[in-house]
């Protein structure tokens, strides 16, 4: 079906994937609430929207705060009228760094960001989703979750990635029957600023063979863009499909 005329939500919104996101819908005539903490980077990411055709609300939030994140709905839902599309891109790689001698606090800090956020957005927005008997929510993962040992030094992303696809997969078969989708998207490895924080700060924190295959394969220019990546969640969301691991290198 086509999505023009829907209303999305896209978190991490201000850059990157979450970027291309945006602007890919805005291509298939959503309106969107971007979401993001920078706000000059947010407001960029709206002007481009705009300057395609499109229409956005730019609305900064910390998606580790509750108070935040209720507000975040709020107006998303009073400005939009409704939200019909979620798509969860935001996350956190940090903390890096051996376990051993980790703070579990510290530790446990990315389960707000990586987890709790896009539970909590969907359990907000899924109620109007299931009156209307159509939504889709889409959690941005990635390849860790099926490689976990080969990442060593980022213990939480592993751990807190590997949740958000259990996390998914259990909501897509609460939600069958009623027309709401939930899916993982995994993007793949792309040219972000994840992937230059790793390069450019990762020695000693993440595993050497961790950093030089960072770093091989930035020179070796076997990223993606964020843009490609952001086209492959973005071509599957009028689909029915639910339940489904969607990996980027399935659509190329």
């Amino acid at each position: 079906m086509s999505l023009n005329g829907k209303a999305a939500l896209v978190t991490g919104a201000g850059r990157g994937i979450g970027r291309e996101i945006a602007l890919a819908l805005a291509d298939r005539g959503l309106t969107s609430a971007l979401v993001a903490r920078s706000e000059g980077e947010l407001s960029l990411t709206a002007r481009m929207v705009e300057d395609r055709g499109g229409k956005a609300l730019p609305l900064v939030a910390d998606l580790a705060d509750p108070a935040s994140l209720a507000e975040t709905v709020r107006r998303a839902v009073t400005e939009l009228g409704t939200v019909d599309v979620l798509v969860n891109n935001a996350a956190t790689v940090e903390p890096l760094g051996p376990s051993a001698g980790m703070d579990p606090d510290v530790w446990a800090s990315s389960l707000g960001i990586n987890v709790t956020a896009p539970a909590s957005l969907a359990f907000a927005l899924l109620p109007r989703m299931i009156e209307v008997g159509w939504g889709r929510v889409v959690n941005v993962s990635s390849s860790i979750v099926a490689h976990p040992g080969a990442m060593i030094g980022a213990n939480a992303y592993a751990m807190t990635k590997a949740a958000l696809e259990a996390h998914t997969l259990n909501l897509a078969a609460e939600l069958d029957g009623t027309g709401v989708t939930a899916n993982v998207y995994r993007p793949g490895s792309v040219d972000t600023a994840m992937q230059a924080l790793i390069r450019t700060e990762g020695a000693g924190r993440v595993s050497e063979a961790t950093h030089a295959r960072f770093l091989q394969n930035h020179e070796q220019r076997s990223l993606i863009t964020a843009e490609q990546s952001a086209l492959a969640l973005v071509e599957r969301l009028a689909s029915d499909a639910s339940g489904e691991i969607w990996d980027v290198s399935d659509s190329r």
